[in-house]
């Protein structure tokens, strides 16, 4: 009769194999490095759709055309501390420079995330072990390289084809930077928010877009904001395309262009104020109301 072998629990512990090593799973890039490749997958999407790039991109472009061709070579009767007049292209350029900011932003996201969130993406992409915040910081990176390249469209437009003199003064420079980022990271977050409202991504566009025209036509985008009737700058006075338009023309017009101004002042305090708050507001409301699934799909 044969002597059984010990087994692995009865063997002596320096004759045991060695256990193997245990299995580890493969750990996922940081926030930050998934947020720029989904930026990059955002930025690709975004520029194979040609309709959307012409509609968000070169649409403030196009409306500077139209505008300063309509009012022509004619000025506003003010001069800059060079001596220069200010033309009617300059004075449209800072409420192009804002209406870009809110399409490349706010209108944009707006559409393209309930679309997401009707055909399925955001779905699946909630399935992956993509972080959520990786996702909408890499929408804001799509939007803010988006809306780069279409404020040095536009300037590269003002300056070269109807002479707009640039800002030399760094103080300038920096309250346009401060506008510009600020306007666009409320922009993203209101347009996110704002997502959850269309019924279906069909929807989307058409209770978007006349949110957006609105906002234009009352916001001193399209008219000189002192020949609105006082109770329609009130109601403009709430929403932020009325503040990042008139700080634009704090940036672009020379100070004696204060004189069109309602307040008589270009308020960069109460700007900063009421842009602080929606962005506030929009990331509160988009917390709560933001959904991956369909109405109807539970």
């Amino acid at each position: 009769m044969s002597t059984p072998r010990p087994t692995t629990a009865t063997q002596p512990a320096a004759e045991r194999p060695p256990a193997p090593p245990a299995r580890t799973e493969p750990r996922l890039p940081g926030v930050l490095p998934l947020a720029l490749v989904r930026a990059r997958v955002e930025l690709l999407g975004f520029l194979r759709e040609r309709d959307a790039v012409f509609f968000i991109l070169l649409y403030p472009v196009l409306m500077l055309l139209i505008f300063s061709t309509v009012f022509g070579s004619d000025g506003l009767g003010l001069v800059d501390d060079a001596g220069r007049e200010v033309s009617f292209a300059r004075y449209f350029l800072p409420g192009m420079v804002a209406t870009g900011v809110m399409l490349s932003s706010f209108q944009s996201l707006a559409i393209s995330v309930a679309v997401e969130r009707d055909d399925g993406t955001l779905r699946r992409l909630r399935a992956t072990p993509l972080p959520p915040v990786a996702y909408f910081l890499g929408k804001a990176g799509q939007i803010l390289v988006v809306t780069l390249g279409q404020v040095a469209a536009l300037l590269a437009v003002a300056a070269l084809v109807y002479d707009v003199p640039l800002p030399d003064e760094p103080g300038r420079w920096w309250t346009f930077a401060w506008v510009l980022l600020l306007g666009s990271a409320t922009g993203t977050v209101c347009g996110v928010a704002f997502s959850s409202l269309p019924r279906s991504g069909r929807s989307a566009t058409a209770v978007v877009t006349p949110v957006v025209l609105v906002l234009q036509f009352i916001s001193g985008v399209f008219f000189m904001l002192d020949q609105l009737p006082v109770w329609l700058q009130r109601v403009a006075e709430v929403f932020p395309l009325k503040w990042m338009a008139q700080g634009m023309r704090s940036v672009f017009l020379p100070d004696s262009a204060l004189v069109l101004e309602p307040s008589g002042s270009w308020q960069h305090g109460p700007a900063a104020a009421i842009l602080g708050a929606w962005l506030l507001v929009g990331l509160v409301v988009g917390v709560r109301t933001f959904r991956w699934r369909r109405r109807d799909d539970g």
